[in-house]
Order: structure tokens, then C-alpha cells, then sequence
């Protein structure tokens, strides 16, 4: 069907279109945060979506996802074209959502050799303070098939990888409604941990933006289960490094819980002297070793731990979704206030 237009509508036309988009703009702009809801994009994390994210990446046709392999490379293929379908573009000033790891970079001695690998990121840019960046992380590589039997990975770190889909699709669907995150968000999955921590590495030492502009990092590895001390209690999770370097960061991550999810925070693992370790054992930590808060949310150990059974069956996936929903919150939070967390602490 044609549409007739007389030529003085036509040339009212441009003007009405930039009167409508500096609206638009400056409406946007002026957004009261207080009013946004956030429970109403928390609950688009769902554990149907998470389910069903978690069945192709940890599934048998991604071969364990070892590093550099192309069953990693599958599975990133498919974390890509999740962020493609969701509109969310790869960050300002990278040339696509790869940053490639070199081989090299991850030798060890008396180690495998390790094919060139990827960490993947992808990014949505603050509408006030875009300079400052919080990073959520998750490894999307695990340790392969051995002896012909896929490692499927689905809680390790499967479960944190599908975690940041929906914490960014949450996002994004804030941002439709006018609510974009005032600082930017960086979504990184990062490779090569299971063999020491090196995609993680490799950005902390070729950052995309500055380490003095990245005001924390929510690092997102194992949720989806139950470790041996809480077989009973299906409303936990572990917090691990939430005050090594900054009061406020702890703060704001005990104020999301008590407001929005109401999950028991355990700090066992935080402990100094906990014999496990756990703050430098992901990869949140080439984080804070460059003086960066940061956030570790993490289910703990099972009887499935780095073995052939870790699958999708077994993942909780209420329990998996309102963990996500905590460091969505978190995020939320830390994007949009007004200040960036205090480094007040030397994290030790």
C-alpha cells in the first residue's frame, strides 16, 4: 500500500524525528532508579532458561570443553550467539567478542602443550559513568574428554557461564525499559582455568579497559549444586573474598541478599586460614591481585567434582537461579549507585 505525504509534511518530517528522539534521549536520562523494579528483572532469570542453556553447553557434543579444543570453540560459538540474539554487542574498542589467548601465554613446565584459545566478552555501556566498568566472570572452558568419556562440566563451570546469559539478558531488558546500568558491564567468559587461571590472567595483564576503572569483579564458578556440608539445606550459598578489599563491596552484596533473595551467605571459605584456600583458587583472583574487589559465589565441592557424572541432570536449578539472581542484584547495584565501591582493605 502507498502512503501520500505533501511535501510540507515531508520537510516537518526530520525535525519532528529529532524532537522526538532528544525526548527520548533526555526521558532515558532522567530515569529515577529508585522507582526501577528491580525484582521484576531479577525474575526473568528463570531455571527453564538456565536449564536450558546448560543442556547445550555442558552437553556431550561440546567434548568437555577443554581448552583451545573444538569443543570449546562450539561452546563459545553458542555463548555468542546468545549475546547476538539478545542485541548485546561485543565492548567498545575490541574488534569482536574474541580476545584471543595465545598458546604460549598458558605454558607451564611439565605440562600439556595447550592450543591458542579465546576468552569471550561482551558488553553494555553505561549511560553516565560508562569509563567505569564492573566485571562479571565465568570459565566456559572444563577439562575435556579422557579415556574417550566426556567431562561434561555442567557445574563446573557450566553452571557460571549460562549465569552471566541471564544476568546480561536481565540487563538488557532493563535497559529497554529506560533503566540501562549507569556504569558499563563486562561479560567475560574466560578460558583456560581449569589449567591455572590463564584466560583470566591474560586480561588482567591486556586489560580492554584499565584496571584503575574496573570497580569490582562478581566471579561466578560452580553453582548449580550442593556440597557435602549443606546436603540438607537447599537455600546457601558460599561468599568468598567479599571484604578482602573493600568494606562497601560486602556491604552491598549482604544489603542485595537481605532485600531480594534471602539465601543463607556462608564464609566458611573466606577464612584466612581455611585449609582449601578457595580466594586464589579462580579466577576472581587475577582480580584482586591487581587490587580489585571482588566476589566470589560458589557452591562448593561434591562427590561429582571434575568427573565424568557432573552433568546437567543433576543441577539444581531453583537453587542455581536464585544464586544468579544474587549476583544480579549485586550487579545491579553496583552499577547504579552513586559511588563506587571503597578500597579500604589490602586484600590479605
Amino acid at each position: 500500500m502507498k502512503i501520500k505525504f505533501s511535501m510540507k509534511k515531508l520537510l516537518l518530517l526530520p525535525l519532528s524525528l529529532f524532537i522526538f528522539s532528544c525526548s527520548t534521549t533526555q526521558h532515558s536520562k532522567n530515569r529515577d532508579y529508585a522507582k526501577a523494579d528491580v525484582t521484576k528483572y531479577m525474575n526473568t532469570i528463570t531455571a527453564n532458561d538456565l536449564r536450558t542453556h546448560l543442556y547445550i553447553v555442558a552437553s556431550d557434543e561440546m567434548e568437555g570443553r577443554n581448552t583451545g579444543e573444538p569443543g570449546q570453540k562450539k561452546a563459545g560459538e553458542y555463548i555468542i550467539n546468545q549475546y547476538k540474539k539478545n542485541n548485546i554487542p561485543f565492548p567498545t574498542g575490541a574488534d569482536n567478542f574474541y580476545q584471543k589467548v595465545p598458546s604460549e601465554f598458558m605454558a607451564r613446565p611439565f605440562s600439556p602443550k595447550l592450543n591458542d584459545s579465546e576468552n569471550i566478552w561482551a558488553f553494555i555501556e553505561g549511560s553516565e559513568k560508562p569509563e567505569e566498568i564492573l566485571v562479571i566472570s565465568a570459565h566456559y572452558d572444563h577439562v575435556g574428554m579422557k579415556n574417550g568419556e566426556v567431562y561434561n562440566g555442567a557445574d563446573d563451570d557450566g553452571s557460571g557461564t549460562v549465569a552471566l546469559l541471564e544476568i546480561a539478558q536481565a540487563f538488557m531488558a532493563a535497559k529497554k525499559d529506560g533503566y540501562g546500568p549507569k556504569r558499563s558491564i563486562l561479560f567475560l567468559h574466560v578460558t583456560g582455568e581449569e589449567h591455572g587461571l590463564h584466560g583470566s590472567r591474560y586480561y588482567s595483564e591486556n586489560p580492554l579497559f584499565p584496571m584503575d576503572n574496573t570497580i569490582a569483579d562478581l566471579n561466578i564458578d560452580m553453582i548449580g549444586r550442593r556440597d557435602f556440608n549443606h546436603e540438607d539445606n537447599d537455600n546457601y550459598i558460599y561468599v568468598i573474598g567479599s571484604d578482602r578489599l573493600s568494606t562497601d563491596l560486602h556491604n552491598i552484596n549482604e544489603a542485595a541478599n537481605k532485600k531480594y533473595t534471602n539465601l543463607e551467605l556462608d564464609y566458611t571459605f573466606n577464612d584466612r586460614n581455611d585449609p582449601n584456600q578457595f580466594y586464589y583458587r579462580s579466577d576472581h583472583y587475577n582480580f584482586a591481585s591487581k587490587g580489585v574487589p571482588i566476589i566470589f559465589y560458589f557452591n562448593g565441592v561434591h562427590a561429582d567434582y571434575h568427573k565424568a557424572t557432573d552433568t546437567p541432570d543433576k543441577i539444581e536449578y531453583d537453587l542455581m537461579a536464585k544464586r544468579t539472581q544474587l549476583a544480579f542484584t549485586t550487579a545491579w547495584e553496583l552499577a547504579n549507585r552513586e559511588n563506587r565501591p571503597v578500597v579500604d582493605r589490602d586484600g590479605k
